[in-house]
């Protein structure tokens, strides 16, 4: 049934905020189609994605970009154009999307790992490009030509770094704060390198937002699974544009009343109340080259802590 409450919130949203069709059809592949095998018919995903503003030649010139850049891989079977997140693609979304739907670790040993990019070994195209991947992945920049970041994955740093072929031309180091880790200068320090109050300022809106929603489906007695899948869409897609912001820094070092945490319950809220039924909307809409959709693999139902199987109905919830 659908929800009248629901649908002004889904139109309201579409008609203030501008969607790159590039971004949301990657938040669509990475959230719902990886978990099903990652690979569907193109006319299908057109009529999925045809509510949320994304017409038929937008879909279209998104896909043949996403092809370009290395995202998708295109496969032709008779008539119809299948597409499918390449292996690169589905690394690359599935490092960014941990960020989502994993606990964030909150024990940190006060070390730092520090990156030194400013040696003339690297010419400026590599410099510009190791720089930002390291923003990307949560880096600040706490000097010139020198990043920093307090919990950062060893692994994944050291992995980006060889992707780069840079690794022999960087340094790469580990350090600790003398006379404690949350003083004021350390805290100062941190509060400027990664503009904390505009990412707040980012968390507080998107709470707002979406506690309207959240409202709206728990007075709801039968959700439409198409309402679902559309606001389960725009969920991701918009904690996934604060959240990669987000350097996810230890407790520690944020001020007091950080609005992060308050943003991933409400995030993880929201998809359980709604993510089944969501689910039932994929499954009648999507389709492959053997035929309909298959069933989520099993490690989708570990997103945020677990989700329930079965679903408790809304009304209790």
């Amino acid at each position: 049934m659908t929800s009248r409450s629901v649908s002004a919130w889904i139109d309201e949203f579409l008609a203030d905020q501008t969607l790159r069709a590039n971004s949301l059809i990657i938040t669509i592949y990475g959230d719902a189609i990886a978990p099903h095998g990652g690979t569907v018919w193109l006319g299908s995903f057109i009529r999925l994605v045809e509510p949320l503003g994304l017409n038929q030649r937008m879909v279209r010139t998104s896909v043949f970009r996403l092809v370009r850049e290395n995202w998708l891989v295109a496969e032709q079977q008779g008539r119809r154009s299948f597409y499918s997140l390449v292996a690169a693609g589905r690394r690359r979304f599935e490092h960014a999307y941990r960020r989502i739907y994993d606990a964030p670790q909150n024990d940190w040993n006060g070390e730092w790992q520090i990156v030194f990019i400013g040696l003339p070994t690297l010419s400026a195209q590599e410099r510009d490009s190791v720089k930002h991947d390291l923003l990307w992945e949560g880096f600040g920049l706490i000097a010139p030509g020198v990043l920093a970041h307090p919990q950062a994955d060893n692994v994944s740093v050291q992995q980006l770094l060889e992707e780069a072929q840079v690794r022999d031309k960087v340094v790469l180091m580990r350090a600790a704060s003398v006379g404690g880790f949350s003083t004021r200068p350390v805290k100062e320090l941190v509060a400027e390198c990664w503009k904390l109050d505009t990412l707040a300022a980012h968390y507080n809106q998107f709470i707002a937002r979406f506690s309207r929603v959240l409202r709206a489906f728990r007075a709801t007695r039968e959700p439409d699974p198409q309402q679902c899948f559309l606001v389960r869409t725009l969920l991701i897609h918009e904690y996934r544009r604060v959240l990669l912001r987000d350097p996810l820094l230890p407790a520690p070092l944020l001020p007091l009343g950080w609005p992060g945490g308050a943003a991933r319950e409400l995030t993880a809220q929201l998809y359980r109340l709604i993510y089944r039924d969501a689910e039932a909307h994929l499954l009648a809409t999507l389709e492959t080259g053997d035929g309909p959709l298959p069933e989520a693999a099993p490690y989708f139902y570990a997103r945020f802590g677990g989700l329930l199987e079965p679903a408790q109905p809304l009304a209790s919830v």
